[in-house]
């Protein structure tokens, strides 16, 4: 027994700091969306990003791979600061996983494609590794029996499955979700959790902006509620859900959870 545990926290990587916010602030007109952000995400972390509508959880989640510029303060991964534009920005855009409320797939490209896309472009991997690859993946979120169809003949569930693994085709050293489940149906949203939850069990590193309370108390080792632009408060889930300190944290709390 003891040489399976062992096996399995090789496949963690080691801790360190991965992702690092120092004072990030961003404005979108007259509106200051980010207000001197600081956050460190470690290696194999998983952290949930909740709070109320218009808090900037998405703005942030957006901001680490460049989907949107900040005003001041800095953003680096893995020691090196977001590159401005070009092909640096394009390989870490590569690093950086991200799975969007809207799954973005190419819908003239079958499902195989999509997944394979990035690997050929980007990674320069070549037409028979990026297929097996792409099939690896696609097995291993579900979908592998869809991999001819195109986007539009899957469920939102089945196609934010191939978002996932369109991702992880890139080898991601960090998976961003932007409330990944909430376009989908009700009965919808598990499949895509429980894959989430597989990779957070995997070791990998995610920052997850959602919804999802249960997600949040079983897979984060860390909560970060935002409030107005604010992280107002961080926690472990359990300390989080059972004893918040802020008094915004347990408004919102009260609200979604005894509704």
């Amino acid at each position: 027994m003891t040489e399976v545990s062992v096996t399995k926290q090789d496949a963690v990587p080691p801790g360190g700091d991965l992702v690092v916010l120092k004072s990030v602030n961003k404005h979108f007109g007259a509106l200051h969306v980010l207000q001197d952000i600081d956050l460190t995400i470690t290696r194999g972390e998983v952290v949930v990003v909740i709070g109320p509508s218009g808090s900037g959880k998405s703005t942030l989640c957006r901001t680490i791979n460049r989907l949107e510029t900040i005003d001041d303060g800095t953003i680096t991964i893995d020691g090196k600061p977001l590159p401005q534009e070009g092909k640096a920005l394009a390989r870490l855009r590569a690093d950086v996983g991200m799975v969007f409320q809207s799954f973005n797939l190419f819908a003239h490209k079958t499902v195989l494609e999509n997944v394979m896309l990035g690997q050929i472009k980007v990674r320069k991997a070549d037409k028979r590794q990026a297929e097996d690859k792409a099939r690896a993946l696609l097995d291993r979120v579900g979908v592998g029996t869809q991999a001819d169809k195109y986007p539009a003949q899957l469920s939102g569930g089945q196609q934010q499955r191939v978002a996932i693994a369109r991702a992880l085709a890139m080898d991601p050293k960090v998976m961003l979700f932007d409330e990944p489940t909430s376009a989908l149906d009700p009965e919808m949203i598990n499949e895509v959790l429980e894959v989430m939850q597989q990779l957070a069990r995997e070791g990998m590193t995610m920052i997850v902006v959602t919804h999802e309370m249960g997600f949040a108390r079983s897979a984060a080792n860390r909560v970060v509620f935002m409030a107005d632009g604010r992280i107002v408060e961080e926690a472990a889930p359990e300390q989080f859900f059972s004893n918040p300190r802020s008094d915004r944290a347990k408004d919102f709390l009260s609200k979604i959870l005894h509704h």
